[in-house]
């Protein structure tokens, strides 16, 4: 009796424990003695950790970041040459503490852009910052306004600069998530990569110094720089670091293995200036994040374009009318390796105004977001691989609404219809005239019927009357009427005058 009572309570435990168990195996994320700290898949854009990243922090030297950028944009608008000699001015020294890190550039002293650049991103020279800042701008306040309008314009939120090289713990801040976006668009310029992945820079002599021999701060790249061995990583080619009281220990850090290729941005680590510990924990955070993610993270591939997505009605197609939607390409995405594909989900938006016929093959018809693990990627561009024909009636009327639809053939309905009501113009009053000559002809034919009959019945009456005597005149000459006339008694006095 006792062994059977046990089984419930077996039973019973079992089913808790499968309870308590997790659905899926969840992976574990770093721990990181940073403030704020942000990793992000350089091919995708898509955050796969993060840290108060949005939290206004001092970046330090990770300024120069920005100030790199604006001068290799300046370069490529033209405005300025890498090899353009360029003279440091008496402001070069503009903030600068005596034990910040320098380059030892003098005013009055000329190199070329491209040496203070490598001065600023490879030896993180302070001074070199200042007199890119004038070159560029012709002030370093000028430069610096050029800095916080170009933050804004790469979508920064919490950044605001007022220096070009970081020395700045007032109103100089900015975020890792912002950092990230100025980093990224640093990067798409080939001679800033070259710059961030040198291990030493040399300058010949100059003007005002002898030859120089630059080591880069990045103890990720080289064993040889100024924090020593211990933190060199396989697979990291950049990109600054950056340390200053307020700010902590700062960096940028960029790795690439196996096709996956990531940023890590660390504010606020500590480091032997900080803390007891030797440690210096912006490179050992960096370390961290990168092996998190090259250890559990890969390419896999959530959406194949072989595979249909979506089928849609297209009006005025021929057929059915149906087209199936497929993928742009094969969408790959960096995911942690024990990722169920199975349990994804695809949300799709259709772009209504465009389903209707024709339509030609590789048309996006629409968009589509994949879920999984209730993160959501994408937009994933939707197209039709098949050319969808228009239904014959449905061409012919759009044909003839394409030909109506032309400027020309508006122009010249327009011209005919004038015509034709100018035309419906002069008929109308050419009938109305007619119409009123008709009526006046046959008024006048009217009259002169009644005249010739008024006519007519006067001759009638007159022959009906009886016919008078004719009276009979005598012929006198004219001589004679003149002689009875005239007064005798006066033609008698003009003759005796005579």
């Amino acid at each position: 009796m006792k062994k059977i009572r046990l089984i419930p309570l077996i039973l019973i435990f079992c089913l808790l424990l499968s309870v308590a168990a997790p659905g899926a195996y969840a992976l574990d994320e770093p721990s990181l003695g940073a403030q704020a700290a942000v990793l992000i898949d350089l091919g995708t854009g898509e955050i796969l950790y993060e840290k108060n990243i949005h939290e206004q922090r001092s970046p330090a030297s990770l300024t120069k970041v920005m100030t790199a950028l604006l001068a290799l944009e300046a370069v490529e608008r033209g405005e300025i040459g890498l090899d353009d000699m360029v003279t440091a001015g008496p402001d070069c020294q503009t903030g600068l503490d005596s034990d910040s890190s320098n380059a030892s550039i003098v005013s009055g002293e000329q190199m070329t852009l491209r040496d203070y650049l490598y001065c600023s991103m490879v030896a993180s020279a302070n001074e070199a910052c200042n007199v890119i800042a004038t070159a560029i701008s012709g002030s370093i306040s000028a430069f610096v306004e050029l800095m916080n309008q170009r933050a804004s314009e790469l979508g920064c939120e919490n950044t605001h600069f007022a220096d070009p090289n970081g020395l700045s713990s007032e109103n100089h801040y900015s975020s890792a998530y912002d950092l990230s976006l100025i980093t990224c668009a640093a990067l798409q310029h080939a001679e800033f990569r070259t710059m961030v992945g040198t291990v030493q820079y040399h300058i010949d002599p100059t003007n005002a110094n002898a030859e120089r021999n630059l080591t880069n701060s990045n103890a990720l790249l080289s064993e040889i720089g100024f924090y020593g061995p211990g933190y060199v990583y396989q697979g990291a080619y950049g990109v600054k670091t950056g340390y200053t009281r307020p700010a902590g220990y700062c960096l940028i850090a960029a790795a690439e293995r196996s096709g996956v290729n990531v940023l890590a941005v660390v504010l606020g680590s500590s480091g032997p200036n900080l803390e007891s510990t030797v440690t210096i924990g912006n490179f050992a955070d960096a370390r961290t994040l990168f092996d998190w993610l090259f250890n559990n993270f890969s390419y896999q591939q959530v959406v194949s374009e072989a595979d249909p997505i979506d089928r849609v009605k297209i009006d005025k197609a021929e057929g059915d009318g149906d087209a199936i939607l497929r993928a742009g390409g094969n969408i790959q995405l960096l995911l942690p390796n024990d990722t169920d594909l199975e349990n994804r989900e695809m949300r799709i938006k259709l772009f209504e105004d465009r389903l209707v016929a024709p339509v030609s093959a590789g048309t996006a018809l629409g968009e589509a977001y994949v879920v999984i693990d209730g993160k959501e990627y994408g937009p994933i561009s939707l197209v039709t691989n098949t050319d969808i024909g228009m239904a014959k009636a449905q061409f012919l009327k759009q044909g003839v609404l394409d030909v109506l639809s032309r400027g020309w053939v508006k122009t010249l309905i327009i011209v005919l219809l004038v015509l034709l009501l100018l035309y419906l113009v002069l008929v109308a009053r050419y009938r109305a005239l007619r119409r009123r000559h008709l009526r006046e002809r046959r008024a006048a034919e009217k009259r002169r019927k009644a005249r010739q009959e008024q006519q007519e019945r006067e001759r009638t009456a007159a022959r009906r009357q009886p016919k008078e005597p004719t009276q009979r005149f005598a012929v006198v000459d004219p001589a004679e009427r003149e002689l009875e006339d005239m007064d005798l008694s006066e033609f008698f006095d003009e003759y005796d005058k005579k």
